[in-house]
């Protein structure tokens, strides 16, 4: 059985099957001809390695802002505009929490002149929750005076009434009874406040 294998396959290799021989033969005359070729570079190569090592140390030794090039942070001449602003970052980084630049006062969208009121968490002045808002903010826990009701602003937004609190900034949060509706009531931490606040005529200026 072994014979007659051994024999197909001679006469395969004989008739050279699939160019096999041929192949054979061409990829060892190529890596002749490689290993020729570069027969030199690997008579030097040790001289060539100790040639490439004495350039990359004399760079350095040399020309050392060439060979240490950082093209993202590449040297530029400093000018009054660029030291300013490095001392300005510098002198920033030592605040609490830095310094963040103050944007100008924004001109209102809307400016309504109108009735003032004012009111505290009482049940008879606003319903059995005192407290709750309308948008659900609980003043009493809060006790911050910014909050305002009004029934012709969507909650949340901003006002100013430059008239009576100067730059002071109010929020919508709460409602009025339905029956008011160009009408504004602030909202305050003492009855004797809002009392003596009594009514006035004021701008409101709506951001």
């Amino acid at each position: 059985m072994l014979n007659k294998l051994f024999k197909q396959l001679k006469q395969q290799w004989g008739e050279d099957y699939f160019y096999t021989r041929s192949a054979t033969f061409f990829a060892y005359k190529f890596w002749l001809y490689l290993d020729r070729q570069t027969m030199p570079v690997r008579r030097h190569a040790t001289n060539l390695s100790v040639l490439a090592f004495v350039a990359v140390i004399s760079t350095y030794v040399l020309f050392p802002t060439v060979a240490n090039a950082d093209m993202e942070n590449e040297r530029m001449p400093l000018d009054e505009a660029i030291v300013g602003m490095i001392i300005s970052s510098m002198q920033n980084e030592t605040e609490p929490f830095g310094i963040l630049p103050v944007a100008e006062d924004a001109t209102p969208r809307h400016t309504y002149t109108i009735p003032m009121t004012a009111y505290t968490s009482e049940v008879w002045q606003t319903d059995d929750t005192p407290c709750i808002t309308a948008s659900g903010l609980d003043l009493c826990e809060r006790g911050v005076e910014n909050v305002v009701a009004a029934n012709f602003l969507p909650l949340g937004t901003r006002v100013r009434i430059p008239e009576l609190f100067g730059d002071r900034v109010f929020y919508v949060e709460d409602r009025m009874n339905k029956r008011y509706q160009y009408k504004m009531d602030v909202w305050m931490l003492e009855l004797e406040d809002a009392r003596e606040f009594g009514v006035k005529y004021a701008t409101v200026e709506v951001f």
